[in-house]
């Protein structure tokens, strides 16, 4: 509220702000509700009183016995005077301050005043002024008080810090969580699984069921499943090696070094607990980051079914030539009579399709398997960007959030200390 000078008082202080409150007594409930809720809050308290009423004992019971604690900023104003006689005024105010001492107030200001003849105003006015003096000086010690210790608060705070979240120190931090998290034994992982499922979709149909005695490298790791619910499942990666755990370790208290350079040694140190409390959760977040991102394609590529469909073709076409060329080694054996054998630019057709069946299906089987190498390098590529951007969120989340929370504290009380001191 804007202090503005009190209307109907000559020469009223500034400063000065009157509210006039709804009478104690009203029969609107809102009414009393707002009366209770601003008594409390007064630098003075007026309570005006009329000489048939003064004596109510809702007022006393209700409002100035409980505020007895108050009594040194109230006053009792006994209005309508002017209707009194003399003798019958005086009655009166002496009657108000044997209630007032009845209800604990001690010896409470009692003044008789009329508005209409303006008697007790000039005391009432001086009270009023008296009031808004000790609230300014109140006020001025307050604000001073605030003032010194906000250059105190200031001072502790240091200067302002620099953006020191550099990308190096990123970098390292990302790498150093990266091989904690494994990564690189995921994306060897990764490829070697990629080559194994497609040699043995498109590999030479005689051998390919070699590859499966071979166990999957995700699975292994108990990556292979499509939706693996991070809650639930872990990961059978080998457990972190002393020196990639150290390295960790340093990586992330050199990050919270180069952020935190020049902060006051109190905040360094919220900030350094903030940050040994993210390396200890570390390990069991970047595993369930690792769980959490899909690895292997949703489908097969639509060549690896294609390559597979022409194999088995090549194998039956090889089986047809060996199959004839057996009928014909049977009937020379059991001294039958063979029918002639047709023949392709004079090499025999039984013989043809089982050449051409078989080295068809090792040469298609060898140009699969060079297909499947740069499949395999390239779902490697996308397994490790993934990885690298779940283990970017794990560090955003545990490291640098914590750390990012700590300084912007640190420039938010630099900055009302700022305003405070101003």
């Amino acid at each position: 509220m804007s202090p503005v000078g009190a209307p109907g008082l000559p020469d009223a202080p500034e400063g000065l702000v009157l509210l006039d409150l709804p009478d104690h007594d009203s029969v609107v409930v809102e009414h009393r509700e707002r009366a209770e809720r601003l008594v409390e809050r007064a630098d003075l308290l007026v309570w005006v009183l009329d000489p048939q009423k003064y004596a109510d004992a809702a007022l006393h019971e209700r409002y100035l016995r409980p505020l007895a604690g108050h009594a040194d900023v109230m006053v009792l104003v006994l209005n309508q005077v002017d209707r009194l006689a003399p003798a019958d005024a005086a009655a009166c105010l002496a009657d108000v301050r044997r209630l007032a001492r009845e209800d604990g107030l001690g010896d409470v200001p009692v003044l008789g005043v009329s508005a209409r003849t303006g008697a007790g105003l000039a005391e009432l006015r001086e009270l009023l002024a008296d009031a808004v003096r000790r609230r300014e000086a109140a006020t001025a010690r307050r604000t001073a008080d605030v003032r010194a210790v906000a250059r105190d608060v200031l001072a502790a705070c240091g200067d302002d810090l620099p953006d020191r979240a550099s990308r190096t120190a990123q970098a390292e931090l990302h790498r150093a969580l990266e091989a904690a998290a494994g990564v690189d034994t995921v994306v060897d992982a990764v490829r070697a699984s990629a080559l194994k499922r497609a040699r043995a979709a498109t590999g030479w149909p005689v051998t390919r069921w070699l590859g499966r005695l071979r166990p999957d490298p995700l699975r292994r790791l108990r990556l292979d499943g499509p939706d693996r619910d991070p809650d639930l499942v872990r990961s059978s990666l080998p457990s972190q090696a002393p020196a990639v755990a150290a390295q960790a370790r340093v990586a992330v208290r050199g990050f919270v070094r180069t952020v935190t350079q020049g902060a006051p040694e109190a905040w360094a140190r919220a900030v350094d607990q903030r940050a040994a409390d993210a390396v200890a959760s570390l390990p069991d977040a970047l595993d369930r980051a690792v769980v959490a991102t899909r690895l292997s394609a949703a489908r097969p590529p639509r060549w690896w079914r294609a390559v597979d469909v022409v194999q088995w073709v090549l194998l039956g076409v090889a089986v047809l030539g060996l199959l004839w060329l057996g009928v014909l080694a049977a009937l020379g054996y059991l001294q039958l009579p063979r029918p002639g054998t047709p023949t392709w630019h004079g090499i025999p057709v039984p013989t043809g399709l089982l050449v051409a069946g078989v080295v068809a299906g090792l040469l298609l089987a060898l140009v699969a398997r060079g297909l499947a190498g740069l499949g395999a390098r390239r779902r490697a590529r996308v397994a490790r960007s993934r990885l690298r951007d779940a283990v970017a969120s794990v560090a955003d989340e545990r490291v640098r959030l914590p750390v990012g929370e700590e300084l912007a504290a640190l420039s938010t009380c630099r900055a009302s200390a700022a305003i405070a001191a101003s």
